[in-house]
């Protein structure tokens, strides 16, 4: 095993920063009454339980639970339910990455709510830095995270874990604090599912030949794991040892998909609803795609009933090939509907529908003589969309029925919804002063 004594004193580690319970803190930013309280978020359509805070688990609520279960229940516990607000989430996750970036030029974000970022310094440092990590992102977000600080991004997810777990770590955990004999202590007193990415099924095959614990995975045996597991269990085994294997991944630009899609809160029963749903959707998808700079050449568009309804499942999935790469939300409508539309039947009862967009490419590697510039690419209806939108709001226009301001009512169901405070001029909080 390796002995940080013979390493050098000021060296690269590996951090990971992570919000604790990130939809339910985004939730209390705007509303301090929630601290404290059990919060959970729930599904699309109010459906089921898909984030909880710590209270809420201490009373005993199970991610995945139908909130119709509980909702009766709740008020006697005083639980708090809220719809997904991904406006918000979003917006927050962008802010908390931004902040990372002032300590470190090498930044990983691996999902919504967490990231890795390469630091640099002394075993001293590094926990005086992750403390300033940490107040940064509750000072200037209101969000608490923990940091995890290891030689690798394994090291660092365990360490992560232990931040959380040890109130006497105050949020920060770095494993060059520890000696040897105390990490082997921590890791032999661990499952070895507690590793990030060996799942409980992989976990199992582990058990069947004597590793139970993350000690035992480090001190095995690295090519009999290789030759019965495969090379990325033989990875994690390195990366517990200190061996950095899984390195940073750089930020991607462009992303190779982008895609729309949402479960309806009642069901679309006709061709002109879900004409009106294409509506919406080329435009929304359309915004993403240029916020990344990008067109597309191709599209997939889909639409689909209930498996569980008493009538036969239909799930009509249509592609198209754009002539010219694009990001018209014209273009997208048009292409969409021309090849969905006549799959949709009347009568049957949609849940979902969705547009994927695909063959994505920069929007700068695509140029043309001035002759030869499509026509709908030389107008820049998107972008014109997108300037009104910023200056009037995301209501103010729309393409065809997406500019309808009536309700629609297959919009997705949000009834406890929190006001979207940092995206929506319409929703701000309101301070009031003692």
């Amino acid at each position: 095993m390796f002995d940080s004594a013979s390493l050098p004193k000021s060296q690269r580690r590996i951090a990971l920063v992570d919000v604790n319970s990130f939809f339910a803190s985004c939730e209390r930013v705007f509303d301090p009454s929630l601290e404290g309280k059990p919060v959970v978020v729930l599904s699309n359509n109010d459906g089921c339980v898909v984030a909880l805070s710590k209270e809420a688990k201490a009373l005993g609520v199970k991610m995945g639970i139908p909130w119709f279960k509980i909702s009766a229940w709740a008020p006697s516990v005083g639980l708090v339910a809220k719809s997904s607000n991904y406006e918000l989430y979003g917006d927050l996750s962008s802010r908390v990455m931004s902040i990372l970036h002032e300590f470190s030029a090498h930044v990983e974000v691996y999902s919504i709510d967490e990231a890795f970022l390469e630091l640099k310094g002394t075993p001293e440092e590094l926990v005086v830095m992750g403390r300033e990590i940490k107040a940064a992102i509750q000072n200037k977000l209101g969000l608490p995270v923990c940091v995890g600080i290891g030689r690798s991004k394994t090291q660092a997810k365990l360490a992560n874990s232990g931040a959380k777990k040890s109130a006497g770590l105050n949020g920060v955990c770095n494993l060059d604090t520890f000696t040897p004999e105390q990490i082997d202590h921590i890791m032999a007193a661990l499952p070895v599912d507690n590793i990030w990415g060996i799942a409980r099924r992989l976990s199992k095959r582990l058990n069947s030949i004597g590793i139970h614990t993350i000690k035992d995975l480090k001190d095995a045996d690295p090519v009999r794991i290789k030759k019965k597991f495969g090379v990325v269990v033989q990875r994690s085994l390195y990366e517990l040892r200190g061996i950095d294997c899984i390195k940073l991944e750089g930020e991607r630009l462009v992303k190779n998909q982008v895609m729309y899609s949402r479960s309806f809160a009642t069901p679309v029963t006709t061709r002109k609803q879900m004409e009106e749903v294409l509506a919406v959707y080329a435009q929304r998808v359309s915004k993403r795609l240029r916020k990344q700079g990008s067109v597309a050449g191709a599209l997939t568009c889909f639409a689909g009933t209930s498996r569980f309804a008493n009538e036969p499942f239909h799930s009509p999935y249509r592609n198209a090939v754009f002539s010219v790469p694009t990001n018209d939300p014209v273009e997208i409508l048009k292409a969409s509907s021309a090849v969905l539309l006549d799959s949709i039947e009347d009568g049957r009862k949609y849940v979902r529908a969705g547009i994927m967009l695909h063959d994505v490419s920069p929007k700068t590697s695509h140029q043309y003589l001035d002759l030869f510039t499509p026509l709908h690419e030389s107008r820049q209806l998107g972008e014109v969309l997108d300037q009104v939108m910023e200056k009037h709001g995301a209501f103010s226009i729309g393409l065809g029925a997406a500019g309808f301001k009536s309700p629609r009512h297959w919009e997705m169901k949000r009834e406890m919804l929190s006001l979207r405070a940092t995206t929506r001029w319409d929703e701000l909080a309101t301070v009031h002063a003692r």
